[in-house]
């Protein structure tokens, strides 16, 4: 009887030493993905040329300076179709209609959301000049993370 007592106790000891490394190792996992910027690229079906160079564009400057940033996921890019019933909270909550890109700077799990579309649709069609001022943007972001 007394041997499994203490078997008992042994067994249950393990069990909670189990459950809180495992606890442990989601908060880590959690606290590092809690700082990042969020790119989405919100867009309707039809788009228009414009719409499909400031998606294009977008693509090219986090590939081309962003990079590592994009493989860490401490910057992330999405592409949305606002038309799509399964998207309509994300539009909802960024308040898009159509097309829209937004930087959304999650720090510590509170959310910044910055409203580029109008920069976007100014400069959409010059990639040159879209991606050095995208980048500009981003840059300011990641050094508040």
């Amino acid at each position: 009887m007394k041997q499994f007592r203490i078997l008992s106790v042994l067994a249950l000891s393990l069990m909670l030493f189990s459950c809180n490394v495992k606890a442990q190792d989601k908060q880590s996992e959690s606290s590092d993905s809690k700082n990042k910027i969020e790119v989405i690229d919100f867009h309707s079906t039809h788009r228009c040329m414009t719409c499909n160079a400031i998606e294009a564009n977008t693509k090219y400057t986090l590939n081309t300076y962003f990079a590592g940033e994009l493989k860490s996921g401490k910057v992330t890019f999405q592409s949305i179709n606002v038309d799509e019933e399964k998207n309509y909270k994300i539009a909802e909550k960024f308040e898009a209609s159509g097309t829209s890109l937004f930087l959304n700077i999650v720090i510590n799990n509170n959310e910044a959301i910055i409203n580029l579309t109008d920069f976007a649709f100014s400069k959409g069609k010059d990639k040159e000049v879209f991606s050095k001022e995208l980048k500009v943007k981003i840059d300011e972001q990641l050094k508040k993370l």
